[in-house]
């Protein structure tokens, strides 16, 4: 799905508004391998303050998620770089899971992230995917058992995605040796692109990770923050922002 090493980059849509997040993304899009594009949920439990408060300020300006898929498509028009969309269970099942599945793959999504779809309750979910060639994407944490690996690999048809600490999403100013732990855990048990996120926030996490290993390296926070602070006028920084952890790629 993506070269390796890749730099991930995340932003919620409709933060500040729609208009705004076109225009992000096609800033993301000189710097990112990939783009993952947030839907915004009312209950974002897996996200720290940064993206809890943009899920809050996309909401408040009407993001549905019909305008995500429009979003999706406007940005197709401009670059073929991959997107994956983030999203709760909660959406997809009131949208409908095939209705929503074959909707983000029309719009032009690679593939999805479902952050609170645990493996046993997948299983629909999988076979919908499979039937409309989306990308999917599961989350393994530092205390996963091998045998849940395993199981997380196979189910992860794009790549599988290392949380790099316990908690919630955050910049962080170091790593926390979990994050390598479970990377060298990972490379032993996977056969499907590794890419590691939660609290890299830096151009040092960066190269930290793919130094260890890493296929991927997702920054979302430390974005979203940018976003937060500037608003529709964020571009400059982020650009800025998004430079520095470019360079992290390359040693």
């Amino acid at each position: 799905m993506f070269r390796k090493p890749a730099l991930i980059t995340f932003i919620t849509a409709g933060d500040p508004n729609v208009k705004a997040t076109l225009d992000f993304m096609l800033a993301l899009d000189k710097y990112s391998d990939v783009i993952e594009l947030g839907i915004p949920f009312s209950d974002p439990m897996a996200d720290g303050k940064a993206i809890q408060k943009a899920n809050v300020r996309a909401l408040k300006a009407g993001t549905r998620v019909g305008d995500v898929f429009n979003l999706v498509r406007e940005f197709r028009e401009h670059s073929d770089t991959p997107v994956v969309l983030m999203t709760y269970y909660n959406p997809v099942y009131r949208r409908g899971v095939e209705r929503f599945v074959a909707e983000a793959k029309e719009s032009g999504a690679n593939a999805m992230i479902v952050v609170d779809l645990p493996l046993e309750e997948a299983g629909e979910y999988l076979n919908v995917c499979e039937k409309y060639d989306m990308g999917t994407v599961f989350l393994a944490a530092p205390n996963t058992p091998d045998d849940r690996l395993r199981m997380i690999d196979e189910a992860s048809s794009a790549f599988v995605y290392l949380i790099s600490l316990y908690g919630t999403t955050g910049a962080r100013e170091k790593l926390s040796q979990l994050a390598f732990d479970l990377l060298k855990r990972a490379k032993r048990i996977c056969s499907k692109p590794l890419a590691v996120g939660f609290g890299v926030s830096k151009a040092e996490h960066v190269r930290e990770l793919v130094k260890a290993g890493a296929d991927g390296v997702v920054v979302g926070s430390a974005i979203v923050d940018i976003i937060g602070k500037y608003g529709e006028d964020a571009i400059d920084p982020l650009e800025e922002k998004l430079k520095e952890l470019r360079s992290g790629l390359f040693f």
